[in-house]
C-alpha cells in the first residue's frame, strides 16, 4: 500500500510539473506575452456586451480547469495565468484571497491572452449568446386550461433531468401528476415548501407527506417561504445549464383560486442564463439551509454546484433581487436557520430606486401596500414630479379610515420613542404591518381599491394578489414579493426585473392587465348601482358583491351607507362570522 502511495504521489508531481511548465517548444504560440484582445473603443470590438461578459464569468467558474482551457487549444502560458489570477496568492480556490475577474478587460490583462487566445474563450461561451430570452406572462384569473398551472403541469412533463420548486401555497392535483409522472421517469424533484413547517408535527396524510410519497424530497426554512418558483433543468452540475432551463415564477401560488379567482399573474421565462442562475442560487441557499420534513426515508439529500456571484455574467434584459439577502444563515440545536439583520432592505432599495428612476408614469399592482420605503418614495415622487402618472391599486383589505390611520401612526411613533437609538428595535415597529394606503393617497396619488366585500375574510375574497409595478411603460418589476416591510424581513421573496428595451412585450401585456383592473366595474357602472340599491330600495344589503375599482373617498361613501342601512353590519354577529353574512337582510 505505502509502495502504491508513494508511486501515486510521484505521478501527481510529475503531472503537476507538466501543468506548471512555461515552456514547451511543440506548442505553437498563440499570443505574445503582452497582446491584447479588446480594443480600447468598444465600438471597434468583434465582441457583443455578452460574449465579453460571460467570457469573464465562464473564466472564474472552478469547473474551467486548467485542464479544461488546454483540452479548448489554450496555450499552457495563457491558462496558467488564468488559473492563478483567479485563485489569488495561495493558489487555492475556495480561500479568502480568490481573485475573481471583475470583466473582460481583467481577463484580457492576464499575460498570453490575446486575440487568438481570447477567441478560443468566446468558442468556449457562444451558445450561452445565441438564444433569446423570451418572457410570456399569463393573468388570472382565467380559466383551468389557459392558466398557470397549465402551463406548469406541461413544463413539468417536459422536464428531462430536474425540478426544483419553492412555493408558499399548492394544492393542484394537475402538478401533482405530473410530478409523479417525472420522478416515474427518473426526474429529481426537490421542493422547498411553506406547508411543510406544519405537517411535520402530524405528517400522515398531508400535502408534504403524499408529495415525498410519490417521490418528492421536501423540506422546509424557519422563515416563511412566499417564493412562487420552479426550474425546470436546471444548473445543479453545470453553468451551461440555466441557459436551457426554463424559470417559473410570478405572485400566483398553485392553488384553483389563484388561477381562477384571484388578480395574479406568471411568468414563463426561457434563454435568460442570469436569471436562471440567480434563481438556482436562492433556491441552493435556501436548500443547503433547509430542514428535512421526515417521511419517506429513501430520498437521500443532496447540494447542487455552488454558484458564486462572479460566475454569473449580467444581462441588461433581466435582474433580480430577493429578501434572502437580508438574512445571515445561523446554526441552532433545530438545525440551519436565517436571521434577519438590521438595516438591510434589499428589495424595497431596489423598487425604490426604480420609483425614483421613472420619467413617464409608474403604475403600481398590489395586494399590500405595507412597505415605508415604497410608500414614502411614492409621495416623494408626486410631490416633486406631479408630471409622472402615479397610479396604484390595492386589493379591498388595504382600505383604511382616516382615524384608523391616526391611530396608526400614533402607535408607531409611541413604539419608535421607545425604541430609542436601536436599529433592530425601530424596524420591527415598521415590521408590524403598518398601512400607507391612507396617507399615499392624502399625498395626492391616484389610488383605487379593488372592492368586493364589506368586511374582507378569505372565504369569499376575490383577492387583488398582484406584486408588480411597471415603470414608463417599459420595465416591469414582479415577483412574490408584498410589498410590506414584513415581507422585506420575515419571509423568503423575489422581485424580478424585466428590461422593456428587451422584452417589449412583457411590458405592454402588464400595462394592460393594469388599465383593465383601474377600470373595473366602470362599464357597467357597478358603484352607482350598489348605492342606489342601498339608498333606494329595501332589497337585501349585498356585503360580499361583484368587484369595482374605487377610489378612498368612494369607499368611504359606499361603507357608510352600508352602516346606515344595515345596522346590524359591524355587531359581534357580524364581525366574527363573515362567512355566513354575504347579505343584510333589510
Amino acid at each position: 500500500m505505502r509502495l502504491i502511495t508513494l508511486m501515486g504521489a510521484m505521478l501527481a508531481m510529475a503531472a503537476a510539473a507538466s501543468c506548471g511548465s512555461d515552456a514547451d517548444p511543440t506548442e505553437p504560440e498563440l499570443d505574445g506575452e503582452q497582446d491584447t484582445a479588446i480594443p480600447p473603443d468598444k465600438a471597434d470590438s468583434p465582441y457583443s456586451e455578452c460574449q465579453l461578459a460571460q467570457v469573464a464569468a465562464h473564466a472564474n467558474d472552478p469547473d474551467t480547469t486548467y485542464e479544461v482551457l488546454i483540452a479548448a487549444g489554450i496555450t499552457k502560458k495563457a491558462a496558467k495565468g488564468i488559473v492563478a489570477h483567479r485563485a489569488g496568492a495561495d493558489e487555492a480556490l475556495g480561500t479568502a484571497d480568490d481573485n475573481p475577474f471583475e470583466d473582460a478587460a481583467e481577463l484580457d490583462a492576464v499575460p498570453y491572452v490575446g486575440k487568438a487566445t481570447f477567441q478560443k474563450l468566446v468558442s468556449m461561451i457562444k451558445s450561452r449568446c445565441e438564444a433569446v430570452i423570451s418572457a410570456e406572462p399569463t393573468f388570472s384569473p382565467t380559466t383551468y386550461p389557459q392558466s398557470h398551472l397549465s402551463k406548469i403541469a406541461a413544463l413539468i412533463d417536459g422536464a428531462q433531468r430536474s425540478v426544483d420548486i419553492a412555493i408558499y401555497s399548492y394544492s393542484d392535483n394537475g402538478i401533482a401528476e405530473a410530478l409523479k409522472r417525472a420522478v416515474g421517469r427518473g426526474v429529481t424533484v426537490r421542493l422547498v415548501f411553506e406547508s411543510a413547517r406544519d405537517d411535520k408535527s402530524k405528517p400522515e396524510g398531508t400535502t408534504s407527506a403524499k408529495l415525498e410519497g410519490i417521490g418528492v424530497d421536501v423540506r422546509y426554512v424557519n422563515k416563511i417561504m412566499h417564493h412562487k418558483f420552479a426550474i425546470i433543468d436546471g444548473p445543479r452540475t453545470s453553468v451551461d445549464e440555466a441557459f436551457s432551463a426554463v424559470l417559473v415564477t410570478g405572485s400566483a401560488n398553485w392553488s384553483s383560486s389563484a388561477a381562477t379567482r384571484y388578480d395574479e399573474n406568471t411568468v414563463i421565462v426561457r434563454n435568460a442564463g442570469e436569471l436562471v442562475l440567480r434563481f438556482q442560487r436562492e433556491f441552493n441557499g435556501l436548500w443547503d439551509n433547509s430542514r428535512d420534513f421526515t417521511w419517506n426515508q429513501q430520498l437521500q439529500f443532496f447540494t447542487s454546484k455552488p454558484i458564486g456571484l462572479p460566475l454569473i455574467a449580467d444581462d441588461p434584459a433581466v435582474d433580480a433581487v430577493f429578501t434572502s439577502a437580508n438574512f445571515a444563515v445561523t446554526q441552532s440545536s433545530a438545525g440551519p436557520g436565517f436571521s434577519v439583520v438590521a438595516g438591510r432592505n434589499e428589495v424595497s432599495d431596489k423598487l425604490v430606486e426604480l420609483i425614483q428612476g421613472a420619467q413617464k408614469s409608474i403604475h403600481l399592482a398590489s395586494g399590500h401596500l405595507r412597505s415605508r420605503p415604497v410608500a414614502e418614495a411614492l409621495m416623494a415622487k408626486r410631490k416633486d414630479h406631479p408630471e409622472v402618472d402615479i397610479r396604484v391599486y390595492l386589493d379591498n383589505q388595504e382600505y383604511i379610515g382616516s382615524s384608523i390611520a391616526e391611530s396608526q401612526q400614533a402607535s408607531v411613533q409611541k413604539c419608535l420613542t421607545a425604541a430609542g437609538e436601536d436599529a433592530k428595535k425601530q424596524q420591527a415597529c415598521w415590521d408590524v404591518g403598518v398601512l400607507f394606503s391612507y396617507p399615499v393617497q392624502a399625498a395626492g396619488v391616484p389610488l383605487r381599491f379593488k372592492l368586493y366585500c364589506y368586511r374582507w375574510d378569505f372565504s369569499y375574497a376575490l383577492q387583488m394578489h398582484h406584486k408588480y409595478m411597471v415603470f414608463d411603460g417599459s420595465t416591469v418589476a414582479s415577483g412574490s414579493y408584498n410589498l410590506s416591510d414584513n415581507a422585506e424581513h420575515e419571509t423568503m421573496e423575489n422581485m424580478v426585473v424585466y428590461s422593456g428595451q428587451h422584452l417589449p412585450d412583457l411590458a405592454k401585456a402588464f400595462e394592460s392587465n393594469f388599465e383593465g383592473m383601474w377600470s373595473t366595474g366602470e362599464s357597467d357602472g357597478r358603484y352607482q348601482k350598489m348605492m342606489d340599491l342601498i339608498e333606494h330600495t329595501q332589497d337585501p344589503i349585498p356585503l360580499a358583491f361583484e368587484p369595482m375599482a374605487l377610489d378612498w373617498s368612494q369607499v368611504t361613501a359606499l361603507k357608510a351607507a352600508i352602516r346606515k342601512a344595515c345596522p346590524a353590519v359591524d355587531s359581534p354577529e357580524y364581525r366574527q362570522k363573515p362567512a355566513q353574512h354575504t347579505f343584510c337582510p333589510r
